[in-house]
């Protein structure tokens, strides 16, 4: 979770909004993360901001990098030349586990080609690049066909399928439609008639004032947060940052104490077990004759407890110098209370991670909008002028 966390930090800079969850499904823990695509800052959509150009799979690319940084920084295993690899996308694992048709198949990846298209031009050009075979004759009544390499490549006789068989959205006038809406410009006219009001009065100043007024509690709570800890507003970023990292430390430092106190607990207790059968095995190897015979049926069990046990001790010990129950004892209560210290510091940096984060986002949202109406007052003055 907490890795998840610094990664979504780290990528969308607290700028959208997230769900984490974490999966224990499987032998390898995992998370999964859903994005609200709107920026809560400027209102852009995540591909506007960061799948524009003509770099291919951008915010991917930096999903990776960003992961492996997290990973090498974490002793965890990071995939070296990904590109040799022969895995799968979740994408297409998918289809082949639902068996889905070429038909799907072929759809998905041209919506993938308008999504980083220029124009329409680009878009038949860089059919090539994801796998598809284009045929475009703008002459014919059935001007646009399609067809994805693959299966020309499994069946050399396949032929190729109609954007209109594909639906509407896949004709050439809406194609040329959905690159423009992803280059911003929207083409879109409501079938129906809608009544445009504009305001022609001027902004209510009382309104106004309200926001401002609640601007400023809000700048004002995290400017406090801010003395709170010694810190500039300069450096409110920079701060929470920092404290995170220590968080992280710390769960680090909690999870192996944990990890320690289980192993030495499950020590203690083999070493209880191993008391309780000792003297039972004591007076077998004392015994001789029908009498061992005897006690070994009614003790059968014991026995057998005490020969696990004594590999299990042998296994940690070979040198046959395990510690006593009592001295597992001291180390267990040793560990805990530095466990209790180390929980009780990491509450006070999350609390201070958290009120950082929080108030580096409200004073950074705060100083956007003021910008956003200084260039308001600059342009109404240009305006006049």
């Amino acid at each position: 979770m907490e890795i998840a966390e610094e990664l979504c930090h780290r990528l969308l800079q607290e700028q959208y909004q997230y769900v984490i969850a974490i999966h224990e499904d499987h032998e390898h823990i995992h998370a999964h993360i859903i994005v609200n695509n709107t920026n809560m800052m400027t209102g852009k959509t995540f591909e506007t901001e960061h799948n524009q150009g003509n770099k291919k799979d951008r915010a991917w690319a930096e999903l990776r990098r960003i992961s492996d940084e997290l990973c090498s920084e974490n002793n965890l295993s990071v995939i070296q030349h990904p590109e040799n690899s022969k895995g799968k996308s979740y994408w297409e694992w998918d289809m082949s586990r639902q068996g889905l048709s070429w038909k799907a198949k072929l759809k998905y990846a041209i919506d993938q080609v308008v999504k980083v298209s220029e124009d329409f031009d680009d878009f038949l050009l860089k059919c090539a690049e994801y796998g598809i075979l284009v045929e475009y004759n703008p002459e014919h009544t059935i001007d646009l066909k399609f067809m994805l390499a693959q299966q020309r490549e499994n069946n050399p006789r396949a032929k190729f399928t109609r954007s209109r068989t594909l639906g509407w959205f896949y004709e050439t006038e809406q194609i040329k439609g959905r690159i423009a809406q992803y280059k911003g410009i929207m083409l879109y006219t409501p079938k129906t008639k809608v009544r445009v009001i504009t305001p022609k009065a001027e902004e209510n100043k009382f309104v106004r004032d309200a926001i401002d007024r609640e601007n400023m509690k809000i700048t004002s709570k995290a400017l406090n947060t801010l003395a709170k800890y010694g810190v500039t507003a300069d450096e409110a970023k920079t701060a929470s940052i920092t404290a995170y990292s220590k968080r992280f430390a710390l769960v680090q430092e909690l999870n192996r104490l944990s990890t320690e106190i289980k192993e030495l607990e499950e020590r203690a207790e083999t070493l209880r077990k191993y008391r309780e059968v000792k003297p039972i095995r004591q007076e077998y190897m004392s015994l001789s004759g029908r009498k061992k015979e005897k006690f070994k049926k009614e003790n059968s069990e014991s026995l057998a407890e005490h020969h696990m046990l004594t590999q299990k001790i042998l296994e940690w010990y070979p040198d046959r110098t395990a510690p006593s129950v009592e001295k597992f004892e001291k180390m267990i209560a040793d560990l805990t209370a530095q466990r209790v210290q180390k929980n009780t510091e990491y509450k006070a940096i999350d609390q201070k991670a958290r009120e950082l984060s929080e108030a580096a986002r409200e004073i950074e949202q705060y100083l956007r909008q003021e910008q956003s109406r200084d260039q308001q007052k600059k342009r109404k003055r240009n305006d006049l002028e």
